[in-house]
C-alpha cells in the first residue's frame, strides 16, 4: 500500500482497495487469534515441565482473553486520540516483546503474566484494524471490507493450533512464541513502512473528557445499540456451541476429537460463505437489510437445531451441525454489516466504537461459552445447546426490529 492511499470514503469506493491493504489488515487482525490458539497443544507439556495443574497452565489461556477483551475498550479510542498508526505499533511492539519474554520464562507465574501482556497488545490489530476500514470507505464498503478480512478470524484459530502442535513436538512450546513475536514484529515493520495515518484530520480527541463524551454519545444513539445487541447476542451463538460441542461430540455421542474437527470444518466453511455473499451484495443492499437477512438464516438455523435434536435425540453430530450450516452463513452475513454500522454511528469516534463492539461481542461470548459448560454437563443430549442458540437467535433478531428495522 503505499503511502498515498486517500483517506475520503467517497474516493476510495471509486477503485478497488489496494491488495496489499487488504493483506496488511488480515496480518494485523491474526496476531490475536493464532497467539491465542497456538498455544493449546503445548499445556499439557507445560503443566509438567513447570510441575503444576492443568487448572493453573488455563490461566494462560483464560487471562489471555481477558486482556485481549479488556484492551479493546482502551486501545480503540487512544488510536482516535492520537491516531490509528502510533498505537497499533504500540500494541504490537508490546506483543512481540511479550511473546519473547515468555519464550524464556522460568516459572509459571512468569509466563502467564507476559501471556497477559502479549493479549494487551494483540487486539491492537483486530480494534483498530476496523477503524482503520471505516477511515477509508464508506459503511457499506467498509461492510465488504470487513467481511473479506473476517475470514482470517475463521482460518486462524483452524490452523494455529496444528502449526502449535507441530512446533511444539518438534521444537518445543517456547518456539511458539518465538514464531508469534516474530509475525508481531514483522508486521510492526511493514505497517511502518506501508501504513500511512488514516484517522480524518479533524479529528484530535481530548483526553479523557473527550473518549467519555464520545462513548456517552455511542451509548445514547439506538442505531449503535442496536448494531452492538445484534453483533453480540447474535455471535454468542457460535461461542455457546464452542462451549458445548467438545462434549457433546466426544462425551455424549462417543465420537473422536478428529470426527469433532471436521464436524467443525463445515462450521467455519459455512461461516466464510456468509462473509462472501456480504463482500459480493452489501453495497446493493446495504447494511441494515443485510442484518435482517443474516438472522433469518440464524433464525432457521437455530429452530431446525431443536427439531433435529428433539426427533432424533441418538442420531449423531449432524443434528447439531447440519443446521448450523444456516447459522453460520447468518453469522458471516450479519457480523461485519453489524461491526461496519457500529463504526459508522460517529465515523470521528470509529476507534472507540470498534473497542466497545469488540469488548462487548467477546464478553458476551465467553459468558455464553462458559454456562454452556455447566449446561451441558448434567445433559444427555444437545437440547441444552439448541435452546440456548435459539434463545440468544430470538434476542438478536428482537434487538434489530426494536433498534434496526425501521431504518430498511
Amino acid at each position: 500500500m503505499d503511502a498515498q492511499t486517500p483517506k475520503s470514503p467517497v474516493a476510495s469506493d471509486q477503485r478497488p482497495a489496494p491488495l496489499g491493504l487488504i493483506i496488511l489488515l488480515m496480518a494485523m487482525s491474526a496476531i490475536g487469534p493464532v497467539s491465542l490458539n497456538i498455544l493449546v497443544p503445548a499445556t499439557p507439556a507445560m503443566a509438567v515441565l513447570f510441575n503444576t495443574s492443568l487448572g493453573t497452565v488455563q490461566l494462560t489461556l483464560s487471562l489471555y482473553l481477558f486482556g485481549l477483551a479488556i484492551s479493546q475498550l482502551f486501545l480503540g479510542p487512544l488510536s482516535d486520540r492520537f491516531g490509528r498508526k502510533p498505537v497499533l505499533v504500540t500494541g504490537l511492539c508490546i506483543t512481540a516483546v511479550a511473546s519473547f519474554g515468555a519464550m524464556f520464562s522460568t516459572s509459571i507465574g512468569m509466563l502467564i503474566a507476559f501471556r497477559t501482556l502479549q493479549a494487551l497488545g494483540a487486539s491492537s490489530g483486530l480494534v483498530i484494524g476496523r477503524a482503520i476500514i471505516r477511515d477509508l470507505y464508506s459503511r457499506e464498503r467498509a461492510a465488504a471490507m470487513i467481511g473479506l478480512v473476517t475470514t482470517v478470524m475463521v482460518v486462524a484459530p483452524m490452523l494455529s493450533p496444528t502449526i502449535g502442535g507441530a512446533i511444539d513436538t518438534h521444537l518445543g512450546w517456547e518456539y511458539t512464541f518465538a514464531l508469534v513475536g516474530g509475525a508481531a514484529a514483522l508486521v510492526t515493520l511493514w505497517i511502518l513502512v506501508a501504513l500511512p495515518e488514516t484517522r480524518p484530520d479533524h479529528v484530535t480527541g481530548g483526553g479523557l473528557r473527550y473518549i467519555l463524551g464520545e462513548s456517552r454519545e455511542l451509548f445514547a444513539s439506538r442505531r449503535f445499540l442496536g448494531y452492538v445487541l445484534v453483533c453480540a447476542l447474535g455471535t454468542s451463538s457460535y461461542f455457546a456451541l464452542l462451549g458445548a460441542a467438545p462434549h457433546i461430540v466426544v462425551s455424549l455421542m462417543a465420537r473422536t476429537s478428529a470426527e469433532f474437527g471436521l464436524w467443525f470444518m463445515l462450521t467455519a466453511g459455512s461461516f466464510m460463505v456468509g462473509n462472501f455473499i456480504t463482500t459480493r451484495t452489501v453495497q446493493r443492499y446495504g447494511i441494515d437489510r443485510m442484518i435482517g437477512v443474516g438472522l433469518a438464516f440464524q433464525m432457521a438455523g437455530a429452530i431446525a437445531t431443536i427439531a433435529a435434536v428433539g426427533l432424533f435425540p441418538d442420531a449423531g453430530p449432524w443434528t447439531v451441525f447440519v443446521p448450523q450450516i444456516a447459522m453460520s452463513v447468518g453469522n458471516g452475513i450479519f457480523l461485519p454489516n453489524c461491526v461496519a454500522g457500529a463504526v459508522s454511528v460517529r465515523p470521528q469516534a470509529a476507534g472507540t466504537a470498534s473497542g466497545i463492539t469488540g469488548f462487548l461481542q467477546m464478553a458476551t461470548g465467553a459468558a455464553a461459552a462458559q454456562m454452556m459448560g455447566y449446561l451441558v454437563a448434567t445433559a444427555t443430549t444437545a437440547m441444552p445447546l439448541a435452546i440456548v442458540m435459539a434463545v440468544v437467535s430470538a434476542a438478536a433478531t428482537g434487538a434489530f426490529f426494536v433498534f434496526l428495522r425501521r431504518r430498511i
